[in-house]
């Protein structure tokens, strides 16, 4: 009872401060921050929750950002088609990698994503429609149902907020069923997951398909909210970045990819003046969230207050 009284609180908590914070931080980079935090919350349950480490996951967040980008551009669908579009080709595109990969582990199954996401980065530099290295742009925010102009920045602002609740809300409901406790064990011992009767690869495919689909959800907002896709989302940067995001606000928990996010894109956007030096500031911020939170800021403060209460 007393679990499900908390986890009421947090969530009233969580969207009250979500319908307030346009009116105290810029609404586009309170944007900005709900799609990476996104992407990082689908990244985690990967990695944290899977124990699956991989360097294309920019494949399905900037290959979904194209589609969706050119679906609402060159079709004239709707802004929701083209994030629904979006997501269906990032969740295809993960099973053909999952089915590729997923029988590799380590560094192996690491470096077969990073492969196939530079045959993405190709395909997305040489193909026609994707606008080569200047990218789509110009991408139409257009109507919500009709009726909901999306080029007002509230309107963006809540339908981004609350396509994050939804996936997160996914999220956290896979990760407390018993589909997210098989992920754990085998996370932890896969052999005896295996020795248990449990399909892993299976499991295991679809933790990544599932992780794939909610990066490319992420990806085919961000290119509604700032009406572009480019190479940036595609490359191997931002794959590094959310792995950066997932271990600094600390992996295996739900809201330390949200923290490591809001961290990171802060940074760059509060640093940006200074021009390349934001990335010795990120780094160093790396390092000390390393040395001295080994299990990210949110990992960290949960121990401490277990250990205290």
């Amino acid at each position: 009872m007393r679990r499900g009284r908390l986890n009421r609180i947090a969530w009233i908590t969580v969207i009250v401060l979500g319908l307030l914070a346009p009116f105290a931080v810029y609404p586009v980079l309170m944007m900005e921050l709900l799609c990476f935090a996104l992407f990082a919350c689908a990244f985690n349950l990967l990695l944290g929750y899977s124990g699956l480490l991989s360097f294309g996951h920019a494949a399905f967040f900037g290959g979904a950002a194209y589609i969706c980008g050119y679906a609402v551009t060159a079709w004239h669908l709707g802004p929701l088609q083209g994030i629904l579009i979006g997501t269906a080709f990032a969740g295809g595109l993960g099973l053909v990698f999952g089915v590729l990969a997923i029988r590799r582990q380590g560094i192996y199954f690491a470096m077969i994503t990073l492969a196939l996401a530079q045959i993405i980065f190709f395909l997305c530099l040489k193909m026609p429609f994707t606008g080569g290295e200047d990218g789509l742009q110009g991408v139409p925010r257009g109507m919500l149902f009709g009726f909901i102009d999306l080029n007002k920045p509230l309107n963006m602002y809540y339908t981004v907020f609350a396509i994050f609740m939804i996936c997160f809300w996914l999220i956290w409901r896979a990760v407390n069923s018993p589909f997210g406790q098989v992920l754990s064990a085998i996370r932890e011992n896969e052999a005896r997951a295996i020795s248990l009767g449990y399909s892993v690869e299976r499991i295991k495919l679809l933790a990544f398909v599932l992780s794939a689909t909610l990066a490319g959800t992420a990806g085919a907002t961000k290119s509604i909210v700032f009406q572009t896709a480019s190479l940036t989302d595609v490359s191997w940067h931002t794959s590094g970045e959310v792995i950066l995001m997932t271990l600094v606000g600390g992996m295996g928990t739900l809201l330390g990819p949200v923290v490591g996010a809001f961290t990171i894109v802060g940074l760059q956007h509060e640093l940006s003046s200074i021009g390349s030096w934001v990335t010795v500031i990120i780094g160093l911020t790396f390092i000390v969230c390393v040395l001295v939170f080994r299990r990210g800021m949110v990992g960290e403060l949960t121990r401490l207050w277990k250990r205290s209460f």
